[in-house]
């Protein structure tokens, strides 16, 4: 039997002429934090839904917890979380009474929650907020709330579609250890973010996906190691334009975007020598990151 928690092999769905997911493979570790990064429109969240059993894919095999999909999917949620894009609370419902309708899902009885509420709560760093409004919580609190609520069925799995975008620095870092947490205690995520310093922070492995395809799989240190020069220098000022033909046999490739010139190299010294002193430019030097793998990747062009 598979230990894996998600296996996905062909996997296809088009909408009209266009493919939005185009033949994906990959498959999921029990107890790891897997990354599906990609622009707008790469075909993440209809990957997400064809996965959890929600739409019917044109082609392809799914494995959810063991369970093939879609013609167990409903088997093989019971056992699953999800954290939607955006939250999808009851406004009128109290804190508590959002934890138990949707506990009730699962056919889970009232007094079962209530004995657990301290505890989600307490994860949540939501105690003592049983019987607040949603009217009355912040935006940090309320997707800790949609956390605690996709945690009522203690599932083996989560899907987390963008769980901190909106949030700021300090309810972000809160969210993440508390994923880690949840991966500590052996709980599978599959987690989708536009944050790059998020997935590298947390994720195993990663997939980059791009127009329905994956287009790189790995841990985040082999996919910088495999796609990226290791170091940076990011250059802008007012006399970038006449220094830019003194750097070209410096720097193996360089982006030149708006204002910024980047410099990427093995060694960069030969670079910062140049710029050292100079009044007229600007730099910062730092190693490469997982975001500089997924603009060289899928480009730096706007998605809508």
């Amino acid at each position: 039997m598979s230990s894996d928690a998600l296996e996905v092999r062909g996997l296809r769905k088009h909408y009209g002429a266009l493919e939005v997911v185009a033949g994906v493979e990959f498959a999921v570790r029990a107890g790891e934090c897997f990354g599906l990064l990609g622009p707008n429109g790469a075909g993440k969240t209809t990957t997400l839904k064809l996965c959890l059993g929600l739409i019917e894919p044109d082609a392809g095999e799914m494995r959810l917890l063991g369970e093939p999909v879609p013609s167990r999917a409903r088997e093989a949620r019971t056992r699953v979380g999800v954290v939607p894009q955006f939250d999808s609370l009851d406004p009128d419902f109290s804190v508590a009474e959002n934890l138990v309708v949707y506990a009730s899902y699962f056919g889970i009885a009232e007094r079962v929650i209530r004995a657990r509420m301290s505890e989600l709560l307490e994860f949540s760093a939501l105690a003592g907020r049983e019987d607040a409004r949603l009217s009355t919580l912040s935006g940090g609190m309320k997707r800790r709330l949609t956390l605690a609520r996709a945690l009522v069925n203690d599932p083996e799995l989560l899907f987390m579609d963008e769980p901190t975008t909106g949030l700021d620095p300090q309810a972000r870092h809160l969210i993440w250890e508390r994923l880690r947490r949840l991966t500590q205690r052996g709980k599978t995520i599959i987690l989708t973010t536009h944050f790059m310093d998020e997935a590298e922070r947390l994720c195993s492995r990663i997939a980059i996906m791009d127009r329905g395809r994956i287009i790189a799989l790995g841990s985040p240190r082999e996919l910088i190691a495999r796609h990226i020069e290791p170091q940076v220098v990011e250059v802008h000022g007012p006399g970038l334009e006449s220094w830019i033909p003194r750097a070209a046999p410096l720097a193996p490739r360089k982006e030149h975007v708006g204002e910024t010139l980047f410099c990427y190299a093995a060694d960069p010294e030969p670079l910062l020598a140049q710029l050292r002193g100079r009044t007229d430019l600007t730099y910062i030097h730092r190693p490469a990151n997982l975001e500089d793998v997924f603009l060289k990747l899928t480009g730096r062009d706007l998605r809508d």
